[in-house]
């Protein structure tokens, strides 16, 4: 089952963007190492997964303190969620000024929210049979992020939570477009995070789906997932010049709780959604940003589906290399990759992230055109990117990012 959207709409402009994860704490500092192809920044832990250490993309440095006002929300998961929304709190306020409070809203989503608080709750009142002080259930509720934004933003308009495994971030986007479209808000803060926790990384080494090493997709020797944290949120605007969520598609493989239709029927699905939307050929897009987990059901269903969407592979990659997968966030930050590459666009082209692997493409999979060292493209005009997200249970989220035709 899939969605496309045809009718008349406003325009649904990222007006502004804030971003943290292991490949930094800003766009500024994001972009030179996501060219780059950087490697670097995962971190070795041995506390996630009883009795292993494995590399994880860790946020690094200080994180914002969450106001004492607001204690109740403290948790590691709302404070890089505060940190990727300072960066755009300004514009939230001009929005705010300009609308209205009652015209911006917020749709935020998280897959783990305080899990890694709730964990230390629990081990807490076993030892000592009463939860920490510090400790609130709001911590552990998905809503529990929108509201602390609701709180820390102004922002008075409606507000509300996702939580559709990894696809969460991608259909934030999709949802703040549909509160744009119903003209409720004229602006909307939409994005997600998601923080480290040893249910979310024991929880994937039982499934045999963490590698050893840093995630190989693609690759004959690919054997699992990186995990990583951190967040993307945008301010959502109807401005009509700008960087625009140009088509998205949804659609549900009702095949399996955790694995994704073999074929990747759900795969191809939401990607032919989202070009109809974008109301543009597949030839058209200039960019992909794989989903790319490095899982081998993943990348057998996710290249095939590819090769029947497009007709040419079109420079592809995935950026899980280089921060991780974040879950629930990996759909908003990967989001926000296409952003920073049309951004960053100059009269050379666009610059790609490279696709990070050990090189040896695995035979039985389709052949797809893997962007390489310092890679750049040049697209049509309007320039347009794509970006997946395939998520548990078979939820599907494909966007078109790109500028809208004059």
């Amino acid at each position: 089952m899939s969605s496309g959207f045809h009718s008349r709409r406003a325009p649904c402009t990222f007006a502004d963007l804030g971003m943290v994860s292991a490949l930094g704490s800003t766009t500024a500092e994001t972009w030179p190492r996501l060219v780059a192809g950087d490697q670097s920044r995962f971190t070795e832990r041995d506390d996630l997964i009883p009795g292993l250490t494995r590399p994880f993309g860790q946020v690094r440095g200080e994180l914002p303190e969450i106001p004492r006002s607001l204690s109740r929300y403290a948790c590691r998961n709302n404070q890089i969620a505060l940190a990727a929304f300072e960066a755009i709190h300004d514009s939230v306020q001009e929005a705010i000024g300009s609308h209205g409070a009652s015209r911006v809203g917020i749709v935020a989503g998280s897959s783990t929210a305080g899990l890694a608080e709730a964990e230390h709750a629990v081990r807490e009142h076993t030892r000592s049979g009463a939860l920490p002080s510090a400790f609130d259930r709001v911590q552990l509720e998905h809503g529990g992020l929108a509201e602390f934004l609701r709180e820390v933003s102004g922002a008075r308009g409606p507000c509300y939570a996702l939580s559709t495994a990894c696809s969460t971030g991608a259909k934030a986007l999709v949802s703040a477009r549909g509160l744009l479209n119903l003209g409720v808000c004229d602006a909307v803060i939409a994005g997600a995070a998601d923080s480290l926790c040893r249910l979310t990384a024991s929880g994937f080494h039982s499934l045999q789906a963490v590698c050893e090493g840093i995630t190989n997709p693609m690759s004959r020797n690919r054997d699992g997932l990186t995990l990583g944290e951190g967040a993307a949120f945008f301010l959502v605007t109807r401005d009509r010049a700008g960087i625009q969520l140009l088509g998205a598609g949804e659609s549900s493989d009702a095949h399996h709780m955790s694995a994704p239709q073999p074929e990747g029927r759900g795969a191809e699905s939401s990607m032919r959604a989202a070009l109809l939307d974008a109301r543009l050929p597949a030839e058209d897009i200039a960019y992909l940003n794989l989903h790319g987990t490095g899982t081998p059901h993943n990348d057998s269903m996710e290249s095939a589906a590819i090769q029947r969407v497009f007709d040419t592979p079109t420079p592809s990659s995935s950026t899980k290399p280089l921060m991780g997968h974040t879950l629930g966030a990996s759909g908003a930050l990967e989001a926000a990759v296409c952003w920073l590459v049309l951004a960053h666009g100059d009269a050379q082209g666009l610059r790609l992230p490279p696709h990070r692997y050990d090189g040896q493409h695995d035979p039985a999979l389709p052949p797809l055109t893997l962007v390489g060292e310092a890679e750049r493209c040049t697209p049509g005009s309007p320039p347009a990117l794509m970006t997946n997200s395939f998520g548990f249970g078979g939820s599907n989220c494909t966007l078109v990012i790109g500028l809208e035709a004059a």
